[in-house]
């Protein structure tokens, strides 16, 4: 996943397909380039190995354990090669190579026992607060914390810039972020510094401890953390090299609640991915209704209240009420977008992740916590709103925001007026509009998991030195974020899984995500390709395969042959449908647009004039009417059709076009360059090219000569 140069990409490239020889050969390359003692008399080892794995093959003799010498091989490959590679990466940045030699330089041990003894004096040190005289717990509690956030800080880093790991220090870091004797807040911020680590540079050991720290942590916090982290970690990339990736998922995915889980964080996966078309449209359709309809106002002094005007009561007795019910449905519609799982909060937030807090990359996904050293002079600030703290803990923002909200709120404090202020003091006003969340609701494994996607995100997009991570969420060329979709992966293929991936494609579908349902579908496994998936992949001849008779099937493969211009054959299935349907005046008026566009006018219009005398209000009749009187020569008849078609507000552009041939026909040339214009207009506010594209053949198929033709061209374009 992470970034490389070419020359390494050709090793990646072997490396990928199993092909251990050719590794080694394209390796022993790089390093005649880039020249590293040690690094080469490993390889030297490796490459001894195999020559003595392939002599002893080239003998023809048998060897059980061959293919298994082999794969450790690769392995031990893939090891050394991926260690240049991180160790390139990190020089590549001054930012990475400060953070890299910021926590080696400092004389700190760094082995699990060190690592371990530390957090748990922490959780001791803490502990014995209590028996502190209350005048000094508080100086000797801001002591140990700010000790503790400098310490984790410096552990965040180190791991986030860790080599491969061995089993050892694998195995190590398990057992702290299981150990019930450590805090939770430090284990959360470890299972991000491990998630960022293996997404950059895939690493078995890294994608061992989150699969088995999710199979085992009690903590759900921490537990939920570890399942996010190892679903961005996954890489079809190294299948072949770990088939252990195919064990370690295997042995969760027997599990109900491991499936479910799973196809929960796919879907908030997909959601966090939409945040953009999410925040514009908050921005541009909730926003203004929200701004023009409540009774504040911005001023240099800050928030003011305005005053109804007496007036405006006189005048529009029902305008306050009116607006009060337009707030209420903007507000409404804002929350119904988070109950479907919407970041509503993205926009507002986005813009207070400059403070200082932010300067440390940990601190984009620390738990909230009160005590946090670096918010200590903003919790003093705010102290006496039990509205604040009750929006820091039951607030539905993910940990990042609440930190950016607290910072910007004593910063916005003195604008706000007095008696919103005294309002939230008394704790009769709320913060985030009565939008908190029941506190069993903050305990539930999907909000957990949204919340810490909703961090990860942020880090993603504003991060000032985002660039020089791995984005899960970064768009790729086909319009998909590239780690997103994991239930598409080969590591899930013919698993129980599979039968999940029906909810998620409603799910897309529902929101007219094109590109993921059609990746989804793709994924599909042949004996899942039934009438359904057929329906949904638009291949509505397999689906009458397997049936018949089925109505959307029937329609589907009728727009399909109507596209294709085969007209006869749409019709047949039309006539087909209403021998059951009769009803359905669609499919009624789809059949006479068959017979207009096979020139059989005179059987279309016996049924446009049926739908247009039992549907006078329908304009799609009128629209398809109006034409086909067109093209019959039966102009005064559809001249009323027209007119009201043009009465609308906003005409069809299709109709300003087909009036226009009508207008021409009649020898009515200016009206008719008039009418080509309105359709020309509207062309050219669609950002499309302002030319009038004719029906030649149809048109000297009624008289009208190619000379006109151009004049008509040029008089209605200039």
């Amino acid at each position: 996943m992470g970034t490389t140069d070419k020359s390494l990409e050709l090793i990646f490239k072997q490396l990928i397909a199993g092909n251990a020889g050719m590794a080694i050969a394209e390796t022993e390359t790089y390093l005649a380039a880039w020249p590293n003692p040690q690094t080469q008399q490993k390889l030297g080892e490796m490459k001894t190995e195999y020559q003595l794995i392939e002599e002893h093959w080239q003998t023809g003799a048998e060897d059980p354990q061959r293919d298994e010498l082999y794969q450790h091989l690769l392995q031990r490959l893939y090891v050394l090669v991926a260690n240049i590679s991180i160790y390139k990466h990190m020089n590549s940045s001054s930012f990475l190579q400060g953070i890299y030699k910021g926590v080696r330089q400092e004389g700190r041990k760094w082995s699990m026992t060190a690592i371990k003894a530390e957090m748990e004096n922490f959780v001791s040190e803490v502990a014995m607060l209590s028996l502190e005289p209350e005048n000094k717990r508080k100086e000797k509690e801001n002591a140990i914390y700010q000790q503790h956030q400098k310490e984790m800080n410096a552990l965040f880093n180190y791991v986030l810039t860790t080599h491969m790991w061995t089993d050892s220090v694998g195995k190590g870091m398990e057992e702290i972020l299981l150990l019930p004797t450590i805090d939770s807040n430090d284990q959360q911020l470890l299972v991000a510094a491990i998630t960022l680590s293996v997404m950059n540079r895939f690493d078995i050991v890294k994608f061992r401890t989150l699969t088995h720290v999710y199979r085992d942590a009690l903590d759900e916090q921490v537990r939920q953390r570890a399942l996010v982290g190892w679903v961005l970690a996954i890489d079809d990339d190294w299948m072949k090299v770990y088939p252990e990736m195919q064990q370690l998922t295997g042995e969760l995915l027997g599990k109900r609640k491991v499936l479910d889980e799973l196809t929960e964080l796919q879907m908030q996966l997909i959601y966090t991915a939409c945040e953009r078309e999410d925040t514009m449209k908050i921005k541009e359709e909730i926003m203004p209704d929200l701004i023009k309809n409540n009774s504040f106002k911005m001023t240099q002094e800050g928030l003011v209240e305005q005053n109804d005007d007496p007036l405006e009561d006189v005048l529009h007795p029902d305008a306050a009420e009116q607006r009060m019910e337009k707030l209420e449905d903007s507000v409404r519609r804002m929350m119904d977008m988070q109950k479907q799982g919407a970041d509503i909060y993205f926009g507002g937030f986005s813009q207070m992740k400059r403070y200082p807090f932010f300067y440390d990359m940990s601190n984009w996904f620390v738990p909230f916590f009160i005590q946090h050293p670096d918010i200590a002079q903003y919790v003093e600030k705010v102290k006496g709103f039990p509205m604040m703290e009750t929006a820091m803990k039951r607030g539905p923002l993910c940990d990042s925001d609440k930190y950016s909200f607290l910072i910007a709120f004593q910063q916005v404090m003195n604008q706000l007026p007095d008696s919103i202020l005294q309002m939230m003091k008394r704790g009769e006003a709320s913060l985030l509009g009565g939008n908190e969340v029941d506190i069993e609701e903050l305990r539930q494994p999907a909000f957990i998991r949204r919340n810490y996607l909703m961090d990860l995100y942020r880090f993603f997009v504003l991060f000032p030195n985002r660039q020089m991570m791995y984005n899960p969420f970064m768009k790729t060329k086909n319009g998909t974020a590239q780690s997103v979709l994991f239930f598409t992966s080969a590591l899930f293929l013919h698993t129980p899984l599979d039968e999940r991936k029906r909810e998620v494609v409603k799910m897309v579908k529902k929101r007219r995500l094109d590109m993921f349902s059609n990746m989804l579908l793709d994924s599909f496994p042949e004996e899942m390709r039934d009438l359904q998936y057929y329906l949904w992949t638009e291949d509505y001849w397999s689906a009458l395969e397997l049936d018949p008779e089925n109505e959307k099937a029937l329609a589907g493969s009728a727009r399909e042959s109507f596209r294709l211009k085969q007209y006869d054959k749409a019709l047949d299935i039309y006539e087909r449908l209403l021998l059951k349907y009769p009803e359905k005046t669609s499919y009624m008026l789809n059949k006479a647009v068959c017979l207009v566009n096979l020139e059989e006018y005179e059987d279309a219009q016996k049924v446009l004039y049926q739908l247009n005398y039992e549907r006078p209000d329908d304009l799609g009749v009128a629209h398809v009417l109006a034409w086909s009187l067109t093209c019959s020569g039966k102009m005064e008849q559809a001249e009323s059709l027209y007119q009201q078609l043009m009465a609308q507000e906003q005409p069809d552009e299709s109709d300003y076009l087909n009036y226009g041939y009508s207008l021409w026909l009649q020898k009515r040339i200016n009206e008719a360059i008039a009418q080509f214009r309105k359709y020309l207009k509207i062309q050219e506010e669609k950002g499309l090219p302002a030319e009038l594209q004719l029906d030649e053949a149809w048109l000297q198929a009624r008289g009208i000569t190619e000379v006109e033709i151009r004049m008509m061209r040029f008089a209605s374009e200039k």
